[in-house]
C-alpha cells in the first residue's frame, strides 16, 4: 500500500539577521492511510516546524511534501494551506470564544448547504460526545471538552490529513492519557490518518502506530512503538526510550502523592 503523506528529504531553515539557520535536515517518512503517526522529541528539535511546513505555513529549502501523490510543497513553490485537504488541530484549539460549539465547528463548513452543515455538525459532536453542549461557549467547558470541540472541527471539512500540534499539553497528566486513547479510538473510527507531534513518550505510546524519534532537526528512527522498545536503532534512541519512561514514573508517583495529601 503506498503511503498516503510522503516527506522527501525536506530541509527547513529560518532567516535572521545573522544568517540561515537549519532546524529540519534532509527528513523523509512515509504514513499510511489510516494510520496515526507522531514526531516524538524535545523542545526545539524542529517537529512543529515540520508540522507547520505540511500545513504549508512554512516554505520548503530541499525535498518535496506529497500528499495522496499530489505535490503540495517544493523549494519556491507551495500549494496554500486552505487548498491542501489538511486539517489541523492547534495547541491552545483555538476556538472562538463569541461561538457556540456548534458555532464553532460549523465554521469550517461555509461552502455546505444550511441542511448538509447542520447534519455534519451533529455527526461531529456526536462523534466527540458532545451533543449536549452544542449551546454552550468555549469559556463553559473543561480542557478535555475544548480538545473535543477542536478535534470535531478540524475532522468537520473532511481531511485526508489531520495535524495534531501537542493535543494535549494543556491537560492534567490524567486527563491526558485518558484523552490520548480516546483520540485514537475516535480517528480509528473515522478513518483518518493523523499526524501529531509531542515530546511526552506516554502519549506517543498511547496513540501512534509509527513515531519518529527527533534530535536536532533528523528523525533517528521512524518505527513502531514496540521496536522502538525492543529494538532502538541508536544508543541515543535507547536512552531517550529509557530516559522518557524514568520520568513518566517519578511524574505518576508526584501525581499520586499529591493525591494522597
Amino acid at each position: 500500500m503506498p503511503d498516503l503523506l510522503e516527506l522527501d528529504h525536506i530541509s527547513l531553515a529560518y532567516d535572521t539577521p545573522d544568517g540561515v539557520v537549519p532546524v529540519v535536515n534532509d527528513l523523509s517518512l512515509g504514513l499510511r492511510k489510516g494510520h496515526i503517526g507522531c514526531l516524538l522529541g524535545s523542545s526545539g528539535c524542529g517537529k512543529t516546524t515540520i508540522l507547520r511546513a505540511i500545513a504549508g505555513f512554512e516554505p520548503l529549502r530541499a525535498g518535496e511534501i506529497r500528499l495522496a501523490g499530489r505535490v503540495l510543497s517544493t523549494p519556491g513553490d507551495a500549494i496554500e494551506p486552505q487548498d491542501r485537504q489538511v486539517g489541523m488541530m492547534f495547541q491552545d484549539y483555538a476556538l472562538f470564544p463569541h461561538l457556540n460549539v456548534e458555532e464553532n465547528v460549523a465554521f469550517g463548513l461555509r461552502k455546505l448547504t444550511k441542511t448538509r452543515r447542520q447534519m455534519r455538525v451533529n455527526e461531529m459532536l456526536e462523534l466527540v460526545g458532545l451533543t449536549d453542549a452544542r449551546k454552550r461557549y468555549p469559556h463553559e467547558l473543561s480542557g478535555g471538552q475544548q480538545q473535543r470541540v477542536a478535534l470535531a472541527r478540524a475532522l468537520a471539512p473532511e481531511p485526508e490529513l489531520l495535524l495534531l500540534d501537542e493535543p494535549f499539553s494543556n491537560l492534567d497528566v490524567d486527563t491526558r492519557e485518558r484523552l490520548a486513547f480516546e483520540l485514537r479510538d475516535i480517528l480509528k473510527k473515522t478513518g483518518h490518518t493523523a499526524l501529531l507531534v509531542t515530546h511526552n513518550q506516554a502519549e506517543a505510546f498511547a496513540i501512534a502506530d509509527r513515531i519518529g524519534v527527533m534530535d536536532k532537526g533528523s528523525i533517528l528512527q521512524w518505527d513502531t512503538p514496540y521496536a522502538l522498545h525492543n529494538a532502538p536503532a541508536s544508543p541515543f534512541v535507547a536512552d531517550f526510550i529509557k530516559r522518557e519512561v524514568l520520568m513518566a514514573q517519578r511524574a505518576q508517583a508526584y501525581q499520586r502523592g499529591l493525591a494522597a495529601e
